[in-house]
């Protein structure tokens, strides 16, 4: 039996593409699998390859879920508002295409949130293969931080991950359910009347920060965040990358998303600009060099080789640059944005 299509589903999932489209078979499958709860299903779907477009047209008609594709790709938070926008019921799940669920993973999270009033509640997320043994986040801490030092105010994001790079089995035992401070996008629940009070994602956010956004917005509004350790997912971030996902991998990640979105949170919550932001800066177009540029050099050199690395990296700002401008011009004016719907 399809539960998706029962009556009155308390929970609707929205799938939303994270930075590439290999991995969308195992994470459909993995969530129809292993998800015995109700649910409705919306799927953004960004732009993905020919073939990925074709599967999940093929599987939105077999299983009945809600299908959503735009001719170009989708910032996270952007995605996630598409979806957002199509949800009647009482709680939404954000899970990202690269995650593979557990049996009774949505069953302990809507649990959780009914027994004790949570606006937001968080799985234990496990990180990289094997599946589902080593954390990724166990809940954590946001927010502010205002000190006040020879007449000098500052204030500073707070941002910090439990439990992560720790074994599932050493550390799953002692894990209980409990009130923490911060949730992530790979796979959260939310009371979607939240949104009344906060507005919808904020979507200047392009890359980075959003979740710990999310969280603060949620307690300022009263609300609370709970980790369900009962609820287990692991998503899967590449390497290795295929061809088809490189472009949506170097946008995704590119130094202007991650430039407009640093700038946006600062300026959002009046943040000083202090080391934490100059790290950031001066680490622009890190995850493109360990995955995609050290790789290739390690292919065709069989090893490290310093200077071609030094020499692809300033190829690939330049890149960068032309494709996150192209994409500017195109898509982020308003202009040759189509989107379709299919059920």
């Amino acid at each position: 039996m399809n539960l998706s299509l029962n009556a009155d589903p308390q929970v609707t999932i929205i799938v939303a593409p994270r930075e590439r489209f290999s991995y969308t078979r195992q994470n459909l499958e993995s969530i129809y699998e292993h998800t015995e709860y109700p649910f409705k299903l919306i799927y953004v779907d960004g732009n993905s390859p020919s073939d990925i477009r074709r599967y999940l047209e093929q599987q939105a008609h077999e299983k009945g879920f809600e299908l959503i594709r735009t001719n170009y790709y989708l910032s996270p938070n952007r995605a996630r508002n598409i979806g957002l926008r199509h949800v009647n019921t009482k709680y939404v799940v954000f899970i990202d295409n690269d995650v593979s669920v557990t049996p009774g993973w949505l069953k302990h999270l809507v649990e959780c949130a009914e027994q004790t009033g949570a606006t937001v509640v968080s799985p234990l997320i496990c990180q990289h293969l094997p599946l589902h043994t080593e954390i990724h986040c166990a809940g954590g801490e946001s927010g502010v931080k205002v000190e006040t030092k020879n007449g000098t105010t500052t204030r500073r994001i707070i941002e910090k991950i439990y439990k992560q790079g720790r074994k599932v089995a050493d550390v799953r035992p002692q894990l209980q359910r409990q009130k923490t401070g911060l949730a992530e996008y790979h796979c959260m629940m939310v009371r979607t009347e939240i949104f009344e009070k906060i507005g919808v994602l904020d979507e200047g956010l392009l890359n980075t920060k959003e979740h710990v956004d999310l969280c603060m917005l949620v307690d300022q509004a009263g609300g609370s965040v709970y980790l369900e350790p009962k609820s287990l997912v692991t998503y899967v971030p590449g390497p290795p990358l295929k061809w088809t996902d490189l472009h949506f991998y170097m946008l995704r990640w590119s130094d202007a998303w991650e430039l407009e979105s640093l700038h946006h949170l600062r300026d959002k919550w009046n943040l000083t600009e202090d080391e934490y932001f100059k790290k950031k800066y001066s680490s622009l177009g890190r995850r493109r060099h360990y995955t995609i540029i050290t790789p290739l050099v390690k292919s065709l050199f069989g090893r490290k080789v310093p200077k071609v690395e030094r020499l692809l990296v300033k190829i690939d700002h330049l890149l960068n640059r032309y494709l996150t401008t192209s994409y500017a011009r195109k898509y982020l004016q308003g202009t040759q944005q189509k989107t379709s719907t299919q059920q």
